[in-house]
Formats: structure tokens, C-alpha cells, sequence
């Protein structure tokens, strides 16, 4: 196989940023490096190098693991914060999470050595829906609802969820229910703050297909084959969208 594709099933990054690495001498391949993009690999037989340690292209594995709050999604902390590998068992170290979670925010977070269709899913351009469920400060009005289905202009550009619902949390707890489409910094707290109700609490409870269902917090499970073949058909009908507009670009430039 092409040595990108056989780095991005090893876990360590996607195809394309396997393809950067080579571009910078940073892969080799029976201690060679290696910058030609056709080259390729034999799985068992070619030693492949990235950055001087070896890797191995390793069975496709996905899990979906709830977070909790105040667990970082990172290796490791200099500061001594648990970490979401320190959660899960040793054979996980080599996965790489999708989208990642901020400390304070608890629920889903996928983890993969599918480096491509990790990329693909977590990409913006993609607009993989993404929900989450936030407890606020005070009572949710409808003027609020509002402005947030209307959408609104933050720092780094316009915002609008896909969906909004208001929620009654319990007696004196509102929240609301958010999908967004993609993946900005911190967006469901800048969104929720913008129409004065902060985040108190906040949960991703999907993330495209996969969902999290009645996972406890700090537990996992792996991903069902019928989530799988949801996120790859996303995937799909991503690349032919992508596909189309190029050939119309291309159609316009001629």
C-alpha cells in the first residue's frame, strides 16, 4: 500500500497530513526517507519510520467513550490533570480522539486509528452535526430562542445552529438543546453567553451518527457496525460534493 495509507491506518495522522510529513523528510522507510507520494509500503516486511520511531499499521478501531467533566483530551498535562487515556485501557494509547471536548465539557468523544475518515468526520467542511445539551443560567425566553435559531455574528464569524429546543432541566433548571454543524471553538458557550444565558453545565450527547445513548461517564464501548457505515456513507457524500464543486470551478475557469 502507498506508505501515507499505511501511516494513516498506524493512527498517527490522515492521509493527507502523512502527506506533509513526507513532504518534510519526516518519514521513512527502511531508514530512507522518503518524499515521492506514490511510494509504497509492504505491510510485514518494509520497517516505516515516522520522525525515527517505527509504526505499524494496526486493525481499524473505533470506540465511543463518554467524558467527563474536567478530564483533558491531550497525552499528557505538566500541570498533573487526568487525561482521557489515564480512563481508558492501555491498548486505546494509540488512538487519536475526533473533535475534541474542553475540559468542563462532559459526553461523547469518539477515538480512532482511522486517521482519513477521523479527519473527514471532524473536518468543518463537512458538517457533521454535532448535538449537545447545556443547563444555562435562568430561564430560557423565547427572545432568546429566537436570536439563536435566527443565528448571530461571533469573534470569528456568523453562527447559527442546525436546531434549537428549549428544555425543562427540572424545577428551577432550564437548558437547551443545541446541533451545530461545525465544530468551532467553545461555540455553544459563546452562542448561549451572546443571548445571556451562560453554560453552567454541557454535554455532547452526538456526534454525527454515533451516540451516546446511556453510556456512563468515564466508561466506553465500541462503535456499532450500523454508526460506522453512517459515518462512511457522510464521508461519501462529502467527497462527491467536493468533487462537484471542483468540476464546476473547473467548468467556470475554462
Amino acid at each position: 500500500m502507498r506508505v501515507q495509507k499505511y501511516v494513516a491506518q498506524a493512527g498517527l495522522a490522515s492521509r493527507r497530513q502523512a502527506e506533509a510529513l513526507m513532504r518534510e523528510g519526516r518519514i521513512a522507510i527502511n531508514g530512507v526517507p522518503v518524499q515521492e507520494m506514490g511510494t509504497l509500503v509492504t505491510p510485514g516486511v518494509d520497517t516505516v519510520a515516522v520522525d525515527g520511531r517505527v509504526v505499524k499499521a494496526a486493525p481499524q478501531r473505533w470506540i465511543v467513550f463518554h467524558k467527563p467533566r474536567g478530564v483533558l483530551c491531550t497525552r499528557s498535562d505538566p500541570h498533573g490533570g487526568e487525561t482521557i487515556y489515564a480512563l481508558l485501557p492501555a491498548w486505546a494509547g494509540p488512538l487519536r480522539y475526533v473533535g475534541r471536548l474542553d475540559r468542563d465539557t462532559s459526553g461523547l468523544l469518539l477515538l480512532t486509528n482511522d486517521g482519513d475518515m477521523g479527519f473527514a468526520l471532524a473536518h468543518p467542511s463537512g458538517g457533521v452535526e454535532r448535538e449537545y445539551v447545556a443547563r444555562v443560567r435562568g430561564r430560557i425566553t423565547a427572545r432568546a430562542l429566537r436570536s439563536l435559531r435566527q443565528g448571530m455574528e461571533l469573534e470569528d464569524g456568523f453562527a447559527r445552529p442546525r436546531a434549537v429546543r428549549k428544555l425543562r432541566l427540572g424545577d428551577e433548571a432550564w437548558g437547551v438543546r443545541l446541533v451545530l454543524a461545525e465544530g468551532r471553538k467553545r461555540e455553544v458557550r459563546r452562542l448561549l453567553k451572546a443571548v445571556g444565558h451562560p453554560v453552567v453545565e454541557l454535554e455532547r450527547t452526538r456526534f454525527g451518527p454515533f451516540r451516546l445513548g446511556r453510556l456512563k461517564a468515564g466508561n466506553w464501548r465500541p462503535a456499532h457496525e450500523s454508526e460506522l457505515a453512517q459515518a462512511r456513507a457522510l464521508v461519501r457524500r462529502r467527497g462527491r460534493r467536493r468533487n462537484r464543486s471542483r468540476r464546476r470551478q473547473g467548468n467556470d475557469n475554462g
